[in-house]
């Protein structure tokens, strides 16, 4: 079983982008990625992603993004229901919030879970780390 913290930076915001994913276990990043021209939502949804696709069953994901838990827990499923539309307009980042929350249903034996940021846990801080280091253009 393996525990996988994720962070999303960009800076300023909107900007460059990066994100990490750390394997606890080995206080290494198991996936980094940038964009040029970001926000922060979208770099937390990409390193969301990355950690999915590494994930198996049993392994657990854990974020300090509250609003991504909330997107692929909670309203992603009325969002589809309702031909991936919501009453208040378009849904930001729509191709991103279609590919994690087909990932988070075919993983139902990962468990995601919200941390919250900045108040010195381990894995938290070392994907926020890894984060803005891979923005300026670290890569594995």
């Amino acid at each position: 079983m393996k525990h996988y913290y994720t962070d999303g930076s960009a800076s300023p915001n909107p900007g460059p982008g990066g994100y990490a994913v750390i394997n606890l276990d080995t206080k290494e990043p198991a996936a980094l990625g940038r964009e040029a021209n970001s926000t922060n939502i979208r770099m937390e949804a990409m390193a969301l992603i990355a950690a999915y696709k590494l994930a198996e069953p049993g392994d657990q994901i854990s974020t300090d993004s509250e609003f991504w838990v909330n997107v692929v827990t909670k309203w992603a499923s009325t969002w589809q229901a309702n031909g991936w539309t919501k009453k208040s307009g378009p849904i930001k980042n729509l191709e991103l919030v279609k590919e994690l929350y087909e990932l988070y249903l075919s993983k139902p034996g990962v468990k995601l879970a919200w941390t919250r940021g900045h108040v010195g846990t381990e894995g938290n801080e070392l994907a926020d780390e890894w984060a803005n280091k891979a923005r300026e253009g670290a890569e594995l």
